[in-house]
């Protein structure tokens, strides 16, 4: 039993915080009918069905026989770098950054080690993480606190992507630069055989998808979606259903009463509200590397108004350390298990770049206007 605590501690470390600063809450602002409000069900309930599709879509085997067709077109070690470390850039936009690094880093040293490539584990690794921490950034369904964040402010599909396009864009020419910067040595085409599941069930998801876009469009409510997704895949595919991550779900949960209750304490309120006027995107990168940018797009969104500005920080807060995205140690512990005498060499590189790129997204904020030279 004792084991299974530790255990569980371990890997739901955010979760667990989540819910201890909730119970210490209670003590705050004794229980009463202003919590039911505190819990943003929309978020929730679109969390829950995209989780879903994924799953489902990721168990059909679709994201890895997408990248091993890609992957067969390649002639050189360049090229092989730029497909792995564009895959999760371009997929984290549409099935979240966690999502993408738990899908196409396996993936990647699968191809690797049948290429014999595998000294470009550590850098194409690191790349990647970056990808899906920086391709996910564009849209709404990119990352959490994205979808949190633009439930909340009343931003349209269109304007959450105009928001972050530059940063996107300048992410992008830097990641491209790095895969191309690599010495094209040439390789044979690698086969990956990856299986595709029934077409039912594609076709499934696919449809799936689609509601959810319609949900984040305000075409349907959210709310009326997700429990039609739960009794369809508790008739017909349990296993995608027992594949969703409630864990997040209720660390989502638990934050929303720990935000809802700190924000009835005016004097708290106040002092939170002021350190973040004018400072919202410093703020929100500084927060992001101590509890991760999730917890500090929760926590901060109580306490102002500048949606925009908070939006940009928790992206770019993603960036930093290796806690700065909990996505990141996804990567982290692939590596660790595969070349664990690489894991030092793995942070110095990884910490090199990721300070690299926030420190230049920093700088085009400040060019935009977003972050102010005071």
């Amino acid at each position: 039993m004792r084991e299974k605590c530790l255990r569980f501690l371990k890997n739901e470390t955010v979760l667990c915080a989540a819910a201890v600063l909730a119970v210490a809450s209670l003590f705050l602002v004794p229980p009463d009918a202003s919590y039911a409000g505190y819990i943003d069900w929309d978020t929730l309930a679109m969390l829950f069905c995209l989780m879903a599709v994924v799953r489902g879509l990721q168990k059909a085997g679709v994201f890895l026989w997408l990248g091993g067709a890609l992957l067969r077109r390649t002639r050189s070690t360049r090229q092989m770098a730029v497909v792995l470390v564009f895959l999760p850039f371009f997929f984290s936009m549409a099935v979240t950054n966690d999502v993408s690094l738990i899908t196409f880093v396996p993936f990647a040293l699968t191809v690797l080690r049948l290429a014999g490539q595998q000294r470009l584990a550590v850098p194409i690794v690191v790349l990647q993480t970056l990808a899906a921490n920086l391709g996910s950034m564009l849209t709404p369904m990119g990352n959490p606190q994205n979808l949190y964040l633009f439930t909340q402010s009343g931003l349209s599909f269109g304007g959450l992507c105009a928001v972050m396009a530059p940063y996107a864009a300048l992410s992008f020419v830097c990641l491209l630069a790095a895969a191309c910067a690599m010495k094209a040595q040439p390789i044979e085409p690698v086969a990956v055989t990856a299986k595709l599941g029934e077409r039912r069930s594609i076709l499934w998801c696919l449809f799936g998808f689609v509601l959810c876009l319609l949900a984040i469009f305000d075409v349907l409510p959210p709310l009326a979606l997700a429990p039609v997704f739960a009794l369809f895949l508790l008739i017909f595919d349990r296993d995608t259903l027992r594949g969703v991550d409630y864990s997040l779900l209720l660390t989502f949960a638990a934050f929303f009463i720990f935000i809802g209750n700190l924000g009835r304490l005016e004097g708290f309120r106040a002092l939170i509200a002021s350190a973040l006027e004018g400072r919202e995107v410093i703020v929100s990168v500084l927060a992001s590397q101590v509890i991760s940018n999730v917890p500090a797009a929760l926590l901060l969104s109580g306490f102002t108004s500048n949606w925009e500005s908070l939006l940009i920080g928790c992206n770019l807060g993603g960036l930093g350390t290796l806690i700065a995205s909990m996505a990141s140690l996804i990567s982290y512990k692939f590596i660790s298990r595969q070349y664990p005498a690489e894991r030092g060499r793995y942070l110095l590189r990884f910490t090199a770049w990721n300070v690299g790129l926030l420190a230049l997204l920093l700088l085009l904020a400040l060019a935009l206007g977003a972050v102010s030279p005071g």
